[in-house]
């Protein structure tokens, strides 16, 4: 019934399942469970980084679920990301070997540069102050993501937060070209300029933050969850899914993969079922309406490093 892939093909030739498991924020007593749970269901693409501090935690349940024979380790697309304190090319490859040893991997799938803007090496991993900035340039970093896959501890690099100048820099001097770039994409942010011009160079675009975050729809600055929309409730009730099914649906719909992040059993199960519907035209329009460009995670304390990128 439904036209959307389950995978993407990226410019490597390897694939990317179209939904995966997001992590962020996940605590260490949740987060093992909820990555049982997701590979139990079905995800095969699973997404962390270093700063999440939940890697070991992961690992473990990757560790189980190889163990018992639920999945192997092929069919399981692993993503991490390497910190702004470590874009020095020196720190890259061993970053990395970090996460490996926190995962008990061998490798990662994609291991992505989490922002473009760099801090100290022995500063504050959020700093507060200017003063522990550093204006090593990402294009450096690139040169260390690119050591990673030589020495195969990556099958595939990427960026995560570039604008379109960014990339066209790291395109500009890369050897290995970047398959992915980790944006936030939802209703309220629809990304729709930078998704085109990804495609246009044959790099992925990954969802994170679909649903928007809740929490923060009465908060000064952030739009209202486009799950609490009324219309989109109404989207659901017609579909027999939920407004947050509906939303992830048209997400795909765009061309991209998405992360949406859950511990929660039913939910972590419900933001699976998203195969078996089609939206109509004139949903996806309504849906497509709401863009706002109003982002949830916009890193605005650090707007006045050289290399922030919104």
């Amino acid at each position: 019934m439904s036209c959307v892939p389950k995978v993407l093909k990226l410019n490597n030739g390897m694939t990317i399942p179209t939904i995966g498991l997001g992590t962020y924020k996940s605590a260490e007593n949740e987060v093992r469970e909820a990555v049982k749970c997701a590979i139990e269901v079905g995800y095969r693409h699973i997404d962390t980084a270093w700063f999440y501090g939940n890697e070991k935690e992961i690992g473990s349940a990757l560790s189980e679920s190889f163990r018992n024979g639920t999945v192997k380790r092929q069919d399981i697309f692993m993503v991490t990301k390497l910190w702004n304190n470590f874009h020095d090319r020196k720190n890259v490859v061993p970053k990395l070997r970090e996460s490996l040893c926190s995962l008990g991997l061998d490798y990662v799938d994609l291991f992505l540069v989490h922002w473009p803007f760099a801090f100290k090496e022995d500063g504050c991993t959020l700093p507060t102050s200017s003063s522990d900035y550093s204006d090593v340039d990402y294009l450096e970093t690139w040169e260390g993501m690119e050591e990673c896959v030589r020495e195969g501890l990556a099958k595939s690099i990427g960026l995560s937060n570039f604008n379109e100048g960014q990339i066209e820099r790291v395109l500009g001097h890369c050897r290995i070209k970047p398959v992915v770039n980790q944006v936030e994409v939802n209703p309220n942010n629809n990304q729709s300029g930078l998704i085109k011009f990804c495609k246009d160079r044959d790099i992925v675009v990954t969802a994170f933050c679909p649903l928007e975050r809740i929490g923060k729809s009465r908060e000064p600055g952030y739009p209202t969850a486009t799950v609490l929309d009324p219309k989109v409730i109404e989207m659901g009730k017609k579909y027999n899914k939920t407004a947050a099914q509906v939303v992830l649906r048209y997400l795909l719909s765009l061309g991209i993969t998405i992360i949406p992040k859950s511990v929660t059993r039913s939910r972590i199960v419900e933001n699976f079922e998203i195969f078996d519907f089609d939206l109509s035209d004139d949903d996806i329009c309504y849906l497509k309406s709401l863009n706002k460009n109003i982002r949830v995670s916009a890193m605005v304390q650090y707007k006045d490093h050289k290399h922030y990128p919104f």
